[in-house]
């Protein structure tokens, strides 16, 4: 039996990451920011972060936030693994964060760098994005009278308890660097991905592909952020959608 402990074991990924690890048999902790008894704020440390990794064989670090802070949380978990003497740091990225100039973007690569850097045992797996992203995108565009997308751009959505399974299939064994990238069964344009959602819920709204000009949309654009070759997950959106909807509303 391993000891694992997954940060950001509360969040959308996490906690599918640590149900099943005990599934299969592992000892799991889970950090977050309010989940006792290892409540920590990675971007601040302290103490209890080294009570946390205290007697751990691997850490799958799966806590992120868009707001900033996830380089500085990096540091703090790294050196805390460091002086615990954990073997084997997991760590969940994203398809194209070298070449999308997105500024989470950069944050991840850059974490990337830190954990190749760190002298720790080390797995890397980049994902496409989780079809649950797409989804609060098109809510939040939904409250419009119509639904914009950037115009020209695909994506290939993946299942969050896919990836999930992949990383609980990594966290136990031995440190494997850079792994094969993880996409989505599907590459999609958003208008077609922003249809199916409409259809789902039940919306009635025209759709918009509005151009959006700077470097990190035309590297959108050219699929930076895809992985066609490695269309390895299996769930599509519409599955996605229909478990999530049911039968969809009535029309708005």
């Amino acid at each position: 039996m391993t000891t694992i402990l997954v940060t950001g074991g509360t969040g959308t990924l996490g906690r599918l990451v640590a149900k099943r690890l005990r599934t299969d048999g592992h000892e799991v902790r889970v950090l977050s920011r309010h989940a006792q008894p290892y409540a920590v704020d990675l971007i601040r440390g302290g103490s209890g972060l080294d009570a946390a990794v205290a007697g751990v064989d691997t850490i799958v670090h799966c806590a992120t936030t868009p707001r900033g802070g996830d380089e500085k949380a990096a540091v703090h978990l790294i050196e805390a693994a460091r002086r615990a003497g954990v073997a084997h740091l997991v760590y969940i990225s994203i398809v194209g964060v070298d070449v999308v100039p997105l500024g989470y973007y950069r944050a991840k690569y850059a974490v990337e760098k830190l954990i190749e850097e760190s002298g720790l045992g080390w797995t890397i797996l980049r994902t496409t994005q989780f079809h649950d992203l797409l989804v609060r995108v098109f809510e939040a565009m939904g409250r419009l009278p119509v639904l914009p997308v950037p115009a020209g751009t695909s994506d290939q959505p993946i299942e969050v308890a896919e990836v999930a399974e992949r990383l609980a299939e990594l966290a136990p064994g031995e440190p494997n660097g850079r792994v094969e990238d993880m996409g989505g069964p599907q590459v999609r344009t958003l208008p077609d991905l922003a249809h199916a959602w409409l259809r789902a819920t039940g919306r009635r709204r025209p759709v918009t592909a509005v151009p959006v000009p700077g470097r990190a949309f035309r590297a959108l654009r050219t699929g930076g952020h895809l992985t066609p070759g490695n269309a390895t997950g299996k769930g599509t959106f519409e599955e996605y959608l229909a478990a999530r909807y049911g039968g969809g509303s009535t029309g708005r």
